[in-house]
């Protein structure tokens, strides 16, 4: 055989037939390899799930400080709610008596959103706060990097700042609070959201919301957009099997009823059918 052939497909014949993988290994009968750790020897039993999440997430085994953040943040961030939309998907799933996997799944996928959610969102903001701190230590002013941004509804729209419903988001000062306790230090991005928060407060009456501020913090800790995103996947996933739960036993077609005078018609007004001759 041409050895210039050989070579070029060299990387996928060593992966023939096999799974090539440096991410972890189960050995039956012995144990779990999760990256360079062993999961009964290293990990059960001494740390958290939320580090083995986030080991599998990023590679990197986390403080149980940080663990806790995290644990708490994603406690905040799936409220038993049926009015929210992912929830809703959830309640719709229960309605037609979907299996628990399904519903929470899909209500998860209905909140990878721009808007809210929690993952995607967290991935958007931590993309802006990292640019911005990036833009004010090379000189830019807090005025011109809001000017930048553009508007929407006559206000600057910067993910992570401001809520649709409520002006104030009753998530912030429990975790100042628990950043606080755990003993994490503002570092140059919390610092700047938080500054950020004031002006836009002032200015515009738009403060900062759970999504900036955990964008914030999780960049002073060193995590990628990416990261985040992956770590943060199923943060809604809890609320989301409650609604499900709370539905699943309900009269059918009882969430969200409707009657045939609640849905508005914009289309064709009424007419009669020509008639057809035989």
């Amino acid at each position: 055989m041409n050895s210039s052939k050989t070579n070029k497909y060299a990387f996928w014949d060593a992966r023939r037939g096999r799974i090539v993988t440096k991410i972890g290994k189960w050995v039956g009968g012995e144990d779990v390899q999760i990256r360079q750790y062993s999961l009964l020897h290293d990990l059960f039993m001494q740390k958290s799930y939320m580090q083995v999440l986030v080991l599998n997430a990023t590679g990197r085994l986390i403080s149980a400080e940080l663990a806790c953040w995290l644990e708490n943040n994603f406690m905040v961030m799936s409220y038993p709610d049926a009015r929210i939309w992912c929830n809703q998907v959830g309640a719709f799933a229960g309605q037609m008596q979907a299996s628990p996997s399904a519903a929470t799944a899909a209500g998860c996928l209905a909140a990878d959103s721009r808007a809210y959610g929690g993952s995607l969102t967290s991935r958007l903001a931590m993309q802006f706060i990292q640019r911005a701190v990036q833009q004010i230590q090379a000189g830019m002013t807090l005025e011109e990097l809001v000017s930048s941004v553009p508007l929407r509804h006559g206000k600057p729209a910067i993910i992570g700042f401001a809520r649709p419903v409520s002006r104030h988001d009753e998530r912030i000062e429990p975790h100042r609070n628990m950043t606080a306790a755990l003993r994490f230090a503002d570092g140059p991005h919390l610092t700047l959201a938080n500054q950020l928060s004031d002006y836009l407060l002032a200015t515009y009456g738009m403060g900062i919301n759970i999504g900036g501020y955990t964008a914030a913090f999780m960049s002073d800790q060193g995590f990628t957009p990416d990261d985040v995103y992956r770590i943060k996947n199923l943060c809604v996933a809890s609320g989301v099997t409650a609604c499900y739960i709370d539905q699943l036993q309900q009269p059918q077609h009882s969430f969200l009823a409707l009657q045939c005078q609640d849905v508005r018609y914009d289309g064709i007004a009424p007419r009669s059918v020509p008639e057809v001759e035989p």
